[in-house]
């Protein structure tokens, strides 16, 4: 079934605009995105408009094919009131999370509601076309699947893990993947699916979304979300939203410096977090210590795994009751503990929200962020801070593109953060 509205298309770059709106009826669709279902009392309380104007504004969108009624809600005491809902028949949205090692893709309909998950390995180190082809291959497999035709996609949402230029959707100077340097990531999308309107954002925003969808985000306006992995970043919610900063570039902690006379970061420059504390730091730091004779434990599993130890080796060597892996898990947990107590002190977050593969460490990891963190903070900074693994689990990924495409789906025109 051919979509009831689609993106306007811009010709000459193959770039595919957003569903553009009014101020008026953006309103209405923001306050969608925040609840599923939503009254015609409830457009007149959130916006403050009259319930006449919001009646008229509601009509507009449903003679649109974009608003939907879908029953009736709980009575407050007169009439149930009528529910109205994002059609749901409009099309669908395809959300992609590239890890360094991993690639999940996800197809919903454009309420948001998922239809089907696939995860693959993945090596992001390989040309793009290479990779980004395989996801096309993953998109296509589902949607024939499910009956469905390139041109109902009208938007993919797209995380990648490196520093991204927001507003042009390419990486710059990835240190992780360099043959994508400028790679024209919407535009190959685009170039299949032209219905659709494609957003491109660093993978640790993408999370912080999810986080902020389902996880123990929900309803926090001001947090970090930190993933330790293969690298090292952080996703920025303040007020609400992503801060992306200037550039696009906010975040990307991982590139700190924590030791003048460290190893040298693959970004080229010595002592980087990074290079410090992420998974492969770790796994070097526990085969000099296997090397070294500190750890039995370490060089047992650095023999069975044919002389290379790799982070999980070190969470089950420390498990095992090993002092050099605890000492090299406290280690890291402080050196990324200090570093985030610069951003309590300038930032003020209510919340710091740990995730990635270095994550199933555990608490000995957490123990030592958390202590860091308030040895190095002032007090009001952390009178009320949280800090504590993240609950959206692998998903926030796939859940935050998804986010992402919807919150840019629909725009009003004039808006300074529209995407073209």
């Amino acid at each position: 079934m051919r979509p009831i509205f689609t993106p306007n298309t811009k010709k000459g770059n193959h770039t595919s605009a957003p569903i553009l709106l009014d101020s008026a009826e953006a309103e209405i669709m923001l306050a969608l995105r925040k609840r599923e279902r939503i009254s015609r009392t409830e457009v007149s309380t959130i916006t403050g408009w009259s319930k006449a104007k919001a009646a008229q504004e509601i009509k507009s969108l449903i003679d649109k094919g974009l608003l939907i009624e879908v029953g009736e809600g709980s009575s407050q005491g007169g009439r149930r009131p009528g529910l109205l809902s994002l059609n749901n028949l409009l099309g669908y949205i395809i959300g992609l999370d590239i890890g360094a090692t991993s690639l999940d893709v996800v197809l919903a309909d454009v309420t948001g509601q998922i239809i089907q998950r696939i995860s693959d390995n993945a090596d992001v180190r390989v040309k793009p076309e290479q990779f980004l082809g395989r996801c096309i291959e993953l998109i296509n497999q589902m949607i024939e699947a499910h009956g469905i035709h390139a041109y109902q996609i009208l938007g993919i949402g797209i995380g990648v893990p490196g520093p991204v230029d927001f507003v042009h959707g390419i990486l710059v100077a990835p240190p992780l993947m360099p043959d994508w340097e400028n790679f024209p990531i919407r535009n190959f999308f685009t170039d299949i699916f032209s219905s659709a309107f494609v957003v491109v954002d660093n993978d640790v925003n993408i999370m912080a979304l999810g986080e902020q969808r389902m996880g123990n985000g929900v309803g926090v306006d001001n947090f970090i979300y930190v993933k330790i992995g293969t690298g090292i970043g952080a996703g920025i919610v303040s007020n609400g939203r992503i801060h992306r900063g200037s550039d696009g570039y906010a975040g990307d902690i991982g590139h700190i410096c924590v030791d003048k006379q460290g190893p040298v970061c693959r970004c080229g420059n010595q002592g980087c977090l990074e290079a410090m504390t992420a998974g492969p730091a770790i796994a070097e730091k526990a085969m000099q210590a296997a090397r070294n004779g500190n750890s039995q434990i370490l060089s047992r599993l650095m023999e069975t795994n044919g002389g290379v130890l790799y982070p999980e080796d070190v969470n089950t060597a420390c498990r095992d009751g090993d002092i050099a892996a605890l000492e090299i898990i406290r280690t890291s947990g402080q050196m990324i503990g200090e570093v985030l107590a610069s951003f309590v002190i300038f930032f003020n977050p209510s919340h710091i929200f740990i995730s990635g593969g270095i994550a199933n460490f555990g608490n000995h990891l957490l123990v030592s962020i958390r202590r860091a963190v308030l040895r190095r903070s002032l007090p009001l900074a952390t009178a009320h801070l949280s800090i504590n693994f993240s609950n959206a689990n692998s998903n926030a990924g796939t859940i935050g593109a998804l986010a992402l495409v919807r919150e840019y789906l629909f725009m009003v025109e004039d808006d300074p953060n529209l995407i073209v």
